[in-house]
């Protein structure tokens, strides 16, 4: 998340070539980040000499990355764009 912050949103998924989160978002201290950019670039601070995880190189779900990120005591709430509704928390289930 610091990345982000340092780059910017816009910034921060061009240079790692993630899209804007359509299903889910991470939220942090009142900030929503893209959660697959922040999984993705979270290999790239553990495992430097791997990098980031590409886009194509997982893919993303609520059994997948929402899940790890919130196992790891992120707030990670699910977007309603269809129907402009706000966000709701994501419980693993």
């Amino acid at each position: 998340m610091a990345e982000a912050d340092r780059l910017g949103r816009e910034a921060f998924l061009k240079t790692y070539h993630y899209r804007p989160a359509r299903e889910y978002v991470v939220v942090e201290a009142g900030q929503e980040y893209d959660w697959k950019g922040i999984y993705g670039v979270a290999r790239k601070i553990e495992a430097p000499q791997l990098g980031p995880l590409k886009a194509s190189e997982f893919s993303g779900g609520e059994k997948t990355v929402a899940g790890w990120l919130t196992q790891l005591g992120f707030t990670v709430l699910r977007k309603s764009e269809a129907t402009g509704t706000p966000p709701v928390r994501f419980t693993p289930g």
